[in-house]
């Protein structure tokens, strides 16, 4: 029998893991041939809650479901993990911004950094949710250096997905027929959603669809989605960020369509001008278990402008957590 995959998921008894656990366990990550473990982390007053997650995922006889691990010890929870997706964190509330989350978060993800970097496979791959995700991935990769650095990702696979959506809207198409989706930057309001490259139904986008309409109500509608599910349900986005995760760890995995690519925060290569090492979302090509930042798009300067902003926005992320950036 194959060996099971090893996938470490923190925050397990909240909302997106609930949505998200059952379809690990049912293989809509490694595939219908390969068994998982899950490895589970809670905090201590959390952890009557994950054992009826337990419960409840044992009650589903899931045949790929090798064993599951219920814990309050992030050592435990991610000792020679072949994946880790970090859903855990402090939550941002109604009237919130992202800036208030970013020291508290910052001094989980240290911790955590330091811990996967004693005991985590220098190989596992890594998505980062919880936010503020490119900087809470920045500060986790700077902590653990013994972690293949390319391998610490962070979420932008739900802003694709409601960009997809609500240019499928407007067009009156499919959301199947969209191609080459992008956003570029931070996963904040500061994102870039870009229809410059998409197609439907293999025409041009933009002869599709408005260039006001793309640049003034496009962007910031897929921008503040966020903000506005918390409006509309007084609480983050839960089944659909769910629903990134396992896109994003998917395609990583099992590769992109011919002809497409996806959005993954990742780091920067200096591609498009973008400092290296920040997390940035690009367009990504994934093959064998390992992704492409697709390079040489032609940029408007529309873009270009809000792609730097998005940069700044990172950078001064990254100076307001200079502390926590030491393994």
């Amino acid at each position: 029998m194959t060996q099971p995959k090893r996938v470490a998921v923190t925050g397990a008894a909240g909302q997106i893991c609930y949505s998200m656990l059952f379809r690990i366990a049912a293989g809509e990550i490694y595939g219908p041939d390969q068994p998982v473990s899950l490895h589970l982390l809670e905090i201590t007053p959390a952890l009557g809650l994950l054992e009826a997650v337990k419960m409840e995922l044992d009650d589903c006889a899931f045949p790929l479901l090798h064993d599951v691990v219920c814990t309050d010890d992030p050592t435990v929870a991610l000792t020679k993990v072949d994946c880790v997706l970090f859903v855990g964190a402090k939550p941002r509330g109604p009237g919130m911004e992202r800036s208030d989350l970013i020291t508290d978060n910052g001094k989980i993800f240290s911790s955590l950094g330091k811990i996967l970097n004693e005991v985590g496979n220098p190989d596992c791959k890594v998505c980062v949710v919880g936010n503020p995700a490119n900087t809470n991935a920045y500060i986790l990769k700077a902590n653990a250096p013994n972690i293949n650095p390319r391998n610490i990702t962070a979420l932008t696979r739900l802003d694709h997905n409601r960009a997809i959506s609500q240019l499928a809207s407007k067009a009156g198409a499919k959301v199947s027929e969209i191609n080459q989706m992008v956003i570029w930057g931070n996963h904040s309001t500061t994102q870039v959603p870009d229809i410059s490259y998409a197609t439907i139904n293999g025409k041009a986008a933009s002869d599709l669809v408005s260039e006001e309409w793309a640049q003034n109500e496009f962007i910031p509608t897929v921008a503040k989605r966020g903000a506005a599910v918390i409006d509309a349900r007084g609480s983050s986005s839960a089944a659909s960020a769910a629903n990134g995760v396992i896109d994003h760890m998917a395609t990583w995995i099992q590769g992109t369509p011919d002809g497409d690519w996806v959005s993954m925060a990742v780091p920067s290569d200096g591609s498009y001008g973008i400092d290296e090492g920040l997390i940035y979302s690009f367009p990504v090509q994934c093959k064998d278990g390992e992704y492409t930042i697709i390079n040489d798009l032609d940029v408007s300067d529309f873009i270009k402008e809000k792609m730097m902003a998005s940069q700044q926005e990172l950078r001064d992320e990254r100076d307001t957590v200079a502390s926590l950036l030491s393994a």
